[in-house]
């Protein structure tokens, strides 16, 4: 892949090769207007048919305008074998046609197509947008119907062949050619000479170059022009296998000129003997490639510019051993003409002898034609020829090329069986059946592979008694032989490319679509003119003297690296493992940012992005880190942190390349979309000074986005040659702006953020301060981070009818994709329009349930719908998608409905526009009403926002997120709206997660407690300016009748208290594991002797494993669901009560209450306490567990603790063990094309790391040593740490209790129980219980 060209060096380019291209002679030279009449002043004889209806009707009098004659031409019989021919005297440049048709009759042709020659002979068809053009013709006797010729062309010899004709009439012709004189020098080469155009200096250095020629051969090999140097530079332009190879280089740095090689192909089937134009214009590394209109353009790979020449180029072959090695390498052998190389006209030197052209045999300045007559068949066609009959010897032999792997070449009656050639899965494969009374014979050859791929293939076959051959191209390794018992009578008529006529064995194949050429049969070659002129054989939809094939993969239209696979009629694109998908490869199956992925409802994880969609950006690789509040896309790099840097100087700098899991392009636009973005970097010093003064040169520096050098360090921004601690004034040295400036000869650091997204990513850091005497540094480049995607929620309202933005002429000419998201509750209006003369696109809301996709390239409008099951005006957003290429065409309507139409098989296929693009209202169109966001055309997000800022009737941004993905907030998270995007406000669940999926849990050891105070008078006060009032009890809630109780636990001992519900009564509920870790229930409402008790299941549920539970009561019913076993209903006795009078306090792991507690659940569960793990625990719209992890130290700091409705005692670590098992298995990665494994988890970095493998294999085995080590002393110290908390533990549960308050409203077990907020972490269970 070529790097991208600098915008100023694509200047200069374009530039010079404006001014150079427009001088070159040949290649197609153009009048001022190139559009005189051509045919209205040639004599009678230079029109010629294929046959008359009368005198009157001769070909001569088919001039346009004219009434000589019977007013034009009529042929004999109309049908599809008739012509009209047109010798314009020489080669003409042709730019128009125009037709008529016969004066004041029935008789006009409607539809026609344009063959042309220079010889009468090898016609070739006129093309447009890749196929056999068929131009629209007349529809009376006197208008005058012309077309331009969308690719002019240089022909002396027209032929107009009539398709079809008036339904009232029959074939009538009057026409006029449009165009102007041609001329060029023609060289004939015969595959020998080579002309040497020697420089004037011995060694020619060259920054410029612009070469232009047009050749002609029938030869699928030969080199064109060749150059080089002694450098290793070298230039050579060749055919192989009729495709056009042009090689170049220009040098390199590294490994000699084996990094500068560029190869570059184009074209395909130029072995027609028809002419092709091509140009070469390179100036430095940039080279455009033009053959035939068609132009790449490429960029040179090595580091040189200039192209070093020795002594000659030479055309028409090399002269001596060139480079790269090319032996067996074949002269040219056609004609040239034209040739111009740097201004100087080779062709016109060669003439007048300037040049030395000794190695001609003859030469010649005319063009020597091949004798090869082509046949073209199609599905319909055959050709009938006649051979020896009733003889035992079969000898054929042809050229066929096509693009079918299946096809019959040759079919034979013989008087007692069939011959059959024909091709079968790319293979030549011959049949010989014979049956006679006595015997039956079969002989099955089969030779060659490939044989399908356009080019030219010779096979030959000869059969006789008891000997069968088959030969492919010539190649007697490829002969198969047959020397089974066989006997052969021929029948004497032979069909070529098709039979349709029953018989006792058909054929395995019915036709053949392709060309054939060089046909022999029976040792005499065929004689085509006879059959033509219907005296030899007959023939069936076949176009004799022409061959029609066409290469549809050249131009390739599958996109972004498809390949591309053709038939006759055909191409199609396989697109597996590119990204993308549709008809040509064209869009891209990844979404365009981290962003996009979190509003599909993902996770954080690692995803492929493709930021510009269908552009030419590949996907990529990144981290998509999604918080409560922000999504952040990571890069990485491959430097590895605290890089050690020695031997550095200002006049030697050390440079460490950062190389990242993305090209520089890729993560540009990566960081132009994004609202904020950082990147950390860290200088660790000792003796190294880091940027010096803010006024001295620096002497580190960093590059970034553009080459750019910044003098900046982190934590400052540009142009401000400090660091962080300079900005802060808090250095080590006050005289210095960076802590290592001071060059101390400790450690010491500089570290910060780099927040300026235009500089970012960092590519290379140069170190300048290292080669004294105990100078050393150690340097860390972070991931780049990036937070937000603007191009994600770019968006306008659009508020009256009338309003719409503006935005220049959407350029889709072959393929285009439009895709945006919009929200109405309007029933109709148009999302946009773009106009042409004839051509346009639209989309459109045409009803409350349907969206329209419309379209004209010229064919006729075409229009695709798709209608939702439910209303689209629900003010909620869709997503439409639509797609448009040569192929197909495509709507999507919220990745659900879909509705596709294939294009045309002849037709048109560009589509051309000239007016603005409107989206919204207009032309008169309904307007849209509603908003629009991200709308993405041909991979470019177009800047609603921006211009809705300046344009009346247009608001910036829209409102009412939460509508549309308020879905994806779960477990009760409350969808909170933002201007760009809505987040998930979770504070009032027992989970957190930008989703609200992600369980809160804690690690509970022995003796650690959490208690809730539920009663709102007594945390009214404290919770005033807290999220949590709005889902704290009301005060109609103290007396419940009805509970909702979630969480889920993991436990490996019993007995325990899971959950204790007390009351400023003697009502309460409890859920507690017995001494055989069988799960219990217990309501105590009142009314009742003894608490009421449910034993919710008998097996051991302290096995380490994650439970969950939920309760439900209302009233008297009561549901119980443990883990995901079917819901069990229980009924609370009628002599219960219902009510769960003055609810007080929610005790987790173990009870410490000043009230009423079941002495019964104290002495049976409460001690030692519940050791394991506590997960989203909920309770009435409470989650307690969820509320002491995260708010306790935030409220302590502020206020004091007894403001606080949760307290706990010893301690409680945040921990995942506890989460509950899943229900569904997660989806595998080969179903979720997002997911990545760890596995592949690897990113591909561009280039080499900087740090040798040994340095890096050195460390990690010194970081072992240091973790084992480590990991020895944590062990020692976990264990002390446990053995003295738990002594801590027994005495705080065997306090004294007191029914006495303290001051400020704080109970007295609250004043005991320790209010210390451990540090958060996350673990495992295993890891606690190792």
């Amino acid at each position: 892949m070529h790097r991208p060209v600098g915008g100023l060096t694509l200047f200069v380019a374009a530039w010079w090769i404006f001014c150079n291209v427009n001088c070159v002679r040949g290649a197609l030279p153009t009048a001022p207007k190139c559009d005189e009449a051509l045919a209205s002043a040639l004599p009678h004889t230079s029109f010629s048919s294929s046959s008359v209806f009368s005198n009157g009707y001769a070909p001569g009098y088919a001039k346009l305008n004219r009434r000589g004659g019977a007013g034009g031409w009529s042929p004999l019989d109309s049908d599809h074998y008739q012509w009209l021919q047109v010798d314009l005297g020489s080669r003409k440049q042709l730019s128009a046609i125009a037709t008529q048709g016969r004066y004041s009759s029935s008789d006009w042709t409607t539809r026609y197509r344009l063959l042309y020659s220079d010889t009468g002979r090898n016609w070739k068809p006129y093309h447009q947008d890749g196929n056999i053009w068929a131009f629209a013709g007349n529809s009376n006797s006197e208008s005058a119907i012309r077309h331009e010729l969308q690719h002019g062309m240089v022909a002396r010899f027209l032929r107009l062949v009539p398709l079809e004709w008036s339904e009232e009439g029959r074939i009538g012709l009057r026409i006029e050619v449009y165009g102007c004189l041609y001329w060029a020098d023609m060289i004939n080469f015969d595959g020998q000479g080579v002309i040497s155009y020697r420089f004037k200096v011995k060694k020619m250095k060259l920054i410029k170059d612009v070469i232009a020629l047009r050749f002609k051969t029938s030869e699928s090999e030969g080199v064109i022009l060749h150059g080089e140097g002694q450098q290793g530079d070298y230039i050579t332009l060749e055919l192989r296998k009729a495709k056009l190879l042009m090689q170049i280089n220009l040098g390199s740095n590294q490994y000699g000129s084996i990094l500068g090689h560029t190869s570059v192909t184009t074209g395909s089937l130029l072995d027609d003997n028809h002419w092709h134009s091509v140009v070469i214009e390179r100036y430095r590394r940039n080279v455009n490639f033009t053959l035939d209109r068609h132009t790449q353009h490429f960029r040179t790979n090595g580091e040189f510019d200039h192209l070093d020449l020795d002594y000659e180029l030479s055309f028409g072959g090399m002269p001596y051993s060139g480079k790269p090695a090319g032996g067996g390498r074949k002269n040219f052998k056609g004609c040239m003409e034209s040739i111009n190389y740097n201004g100087d006209n080779i062709t016109d030197l060669a003439r007048r002898k300037k040049l030395d052209t000794s190695s001609f045999r003859n030469l010649s300045f005319s063009c020597v034609e091949p004798h090869s007559y082509p046949v073209f068949f199609n599905a319909t066609s055959f050709l009938q020829l006649p051979g020896r009959a009733a003889h035992n010897l079969i000898s054929v032999g042809l050229q066929f090329r096509t693009w079918n792997p299946q096809g019959l070449l040759l079919f034979s009656n013989l008087d007692d069986g069939t011959l059959e050639m024909s091709l079968e899965d790319s293979k030549a494969v011959l049949r010989i059946n014979v049956s006679r009374e006595d015997r039956h014979y079969l002989v099955v050859l089969t030779s060659g592979s490939d044989l399908n791929d356009g080019q030219w293939h010779a096979v030959r076959l000869v059969a006789k008694e008891n000997f069968a051959m088959l030969m492919i191209d010539g190649d007697e390794a490829s002969a198969v032989h047959s020397t089974s018992p066989l006997s052969i009578t021929t029948g004497g008529t032979y069909h070529l490319g098709g039979y349709f006529l029953q018989t006792l064995f058909p054929p395995s194949q019915r036709y053949f679509q392709g060309c054939m050429q060089a046909i022999v049969v029976d040792d005499q070659p065929a004689d085509l003119d006879a059959v033509e002129k219907g005296t030899l054989g007959a023939f069936e939809n076949v176009s004799l003297d022409m061959c029609a094939i066409i290469d549809r993969c050249m131009p390739n239209h599958c996109e972004h690296g498809g390949r591309c696979k053709q038939t006759w009629d055909g191409f199609s694109c396989t697109c597996d493992g590119t990204g993308y998908t549709g008809a040509t490869c064209h869009t891209s199956i990844y979404e365009p940012s981290c962003e996009a992925y979190k509003h599909l409802g993902r996770s954080s994880d690692t995803y492929w992005i493709d930021p510009d969609g269908s552009g030419p950006l590949g996907p990529f690789k990144v981290n998509c880190n999604m918080t409560e509040d922000k999504v952040w896309t990571v890069v990485m790099n491959n430097l590895p942190p605290k890089t050690t840097v020695t031997g550095s100087s200002r006049e030697r700098r050390t440079i460490l390349q950062v190389n990242y899991s993305a090209s520089m392009d890729q993560v540009t636009a990566i960081t132009t979309s994004a609202e904020h973005c950082e990147q950390e970097v860290t200088y660790s010093c000792r003796m190294s000074r880091l940027l010096n003064t803010p006024d001295g040169t620096p002497y580190t520096w960093w590059v970034g986005r553009g080459s750019e050098k910044h003098f900046y360090w982190g934590g400052s921004g540009p142009g401000i040659q400090k660091c962080a601690c300079g900005i802060d004034r808090n250095c080590t040295d006050p005289r210095y702006d960076c802590n290592c400036d001071a060059d101390h000869s400790q450690w010491r650091e500089d570290s910060g953020l780099l927040t300026y997204k235009e500089h970012l990513p960092v590519s290379q850091v140069a170190v300048g301060d290292t080669n004294r005497a105990g100078s050393e540094a150690k340097l860390s480049v972070g991931p780049l981070r990036c937070q937000g995607d603007d191009n994600y929620w770019n968006a306008a309202s659009f508020t009256t009818p009338s309003s719409y933005l503006h935005f220049a002429t959407f350029q889709g000419e072959t393929s285009a994709d439009i895709s945006f998201y919009f929200k109405t509750s309007a029933p109709y209006g148009v999302f946009l329009e773009n106009l042409g003369n004839t051509d346009f696109i639209r989309l459109e809301l045409k009803s409350p349930q349907v969206v329209s996709f419309s379209f004209d390239v010229g064919n006729g409008p075409v229009e695709l719908s798709v209608q939702s099951d439910a209303p689209l005006n629900d003010d909620q957003w869709h997503r439409v998608m639509a797609e448009r290429n040569i192929k197909e065409a495509v709507l999507l309507l919220d990745q659900t409905y879909r509705v596709s139409r294939p294009a045309p098989a002849q037709g048109h296929t560009r589509l051309e526009l000239f007016s603005q693009l409107y989206v919204g209202a207009a032309g008169g169109q309904r307007g849209f009403l509603g908003c629009i966001r991200a709308l993405r055309m041909n991979g470019v997000t177009l800047d609603l926002d921006e211009r809705a800022k300046v344009t009346p009737g247009v608001k910036p941004g829209c409102q009412g997120h939460c509508t549309s993905y308020g879905l994806y907030c779960r477990n009760g998270g409350k969808c909170v709206e933002k201007y760009n995007g809505y987040l998930c406000d979770c504070s009032a669940t027992a989970y957190d997660g930008p989703f609200c999926t992600r369980d809160v849990g804690g690690f509970f050891e022995t003796g650690t407690l959490v208690r809730y105070n539920l009663l709102p008078d007594g945390a009214a006060g404290a919770m005033k300016d807290s999220k949590v009032l709005a889902s704290h009890l009301t005060l109609q809630e103290v007396n419940s009748t009805k509970e909702e109780v979630s969480f889920s636990f993991s436990a490996s001992s019993a007995p325990a208290i899971l959950m204790y519900v007390s009351s400023k009564t003697e009502d309460y509920m409890a859920v507690l594991l017995r001494h055989n870790g069988s799960l219990e229930v217990r309501y105590n409402l009142g009314g009742l002797k003894e608490p009421f008790t449910i034993d919710v299941d008998q097996r051991n549920l302290a096995n380490g494993q994650p439970h969950s539970i939920n309760i439900s009561r209302v009233d008297r019913s009561l549901t119980i669901q443990l883990d995901h076993y079917p819901a069990v209903s229980h009924t609370l006795p009628d002599a219960s009560d219902t009510k769960f009078n003055l609810v007080k306090t929610l005790f987790l792991g173990k009870v410490y209450e000043t009230g009423y507690v079941d002495p019964v659940v104290i002495e049976r569960y409460n001690s030692p306490g519940f050791i394991g793990c506590l997960s989203r625990v909920q309770f009435n719209g409470v989650a307690p567990l969820k509320f002491a992890l995260r708010s306790t130290s935030v409220v302590q700091q502020a206020q004091p603790a007894a403001a606080s409705p949760v307290s706990y005692q010893g301690k409680l670590v945040e921990s995942n063990c506890g989460t509950s098992p899943l229900t569904i298995p997660p989806m595998s990665a080969a179903t979720d094309p997002w997911h990545l494994d760890n596995t592949d988890a690897e990113f591909p970095f561009n280039e080499e790391r900087v740090i040798p493998d040994g340095v890096n294999r050195d460390s990690a085995i010194i970081g072992g040593i240091i973790a084992v080590v480590i990991f020895t002393i944590l062990c020692t110290l976990v264990f002390l740490i446990r053995y003295m908390f738990r002594h801590k533990g027994t005495y705080h549960t065997n306090e004294a209790k007191s029914t006495t308050e303290p001051p400020g409203g704080e109970s007295t077990d609250t004043a005991i129980i320790g209010t210390e907020n451990p540090e958060t972490i996350e673990e495992s269970k295993k890891e606690w219980f190792i």
